[in-house]
């Protein structure tokens, strides 16, 4: 299952991407983010792995990071292991003007191995595409807003 779309933020590329590369930032746009660990290599940069810690209710979920391909501010590729799924990003940042950037973005999900994701993917697959924008949305605002 795959997905692509963008954004436009009123913001240079140098602002955007700023916010995008720090961890520190991730639960300002993204719900239930926690932390974010550094396992193994140097921050942000490629081979890096890290596991992420969010909590969704009274459940923690932990995924690991691995950054395929930090060009940045023209792009980042990372992937995503969960014990249930994982998937790829590429995200691009394109000049539009001074003071906008457009953020575009792709999503892969290359398994979904658990019965109750797997259906929400095949009855549901806007789910996981709606809670991509969604996070992209708040991105945005969190950014323009600073």
């Amino acid at each position: 299952m795959k997905y692509k779309g963008s954004i436009e933020i009123d913001k240079s590329r140098d602002e955007v991407v700023k916010f995008f590369v720090d961890p520190k930032y991730i639960g300002e746009y993204q719900d239930g983010f926690i932390r974010k660990d550094l396992i193994k290599g140097e921050l942000s940069k490629d081979g890096a792995i890290s596991k992420m810690v969010y909590k969704y209710g009274n459940r923690d979920m932990e995924l690991t990071e691995t950054i395929i391909a930090n060009r940045l501010p023209e792009s980042f590729e990372s992937s995503y292991h969960h014990k249930h799924m994982d998937n790829l990003m590429k995200c691009k940042f394109i000049v539009l003007d001074v003071n906008r950037t457009k953020y575009e973005y792709e999503f892969e999900y290359t398994r979904i191995s658990w019965l109750m994701p797997k259906l929400m993917a095949i009855l549901f697959p806007s789910m996981y595409r709606k809670q991509g924008e969604k996070w992209m949305r708040q991105f945005k605002d969190f950014v323009e807003n600073q």
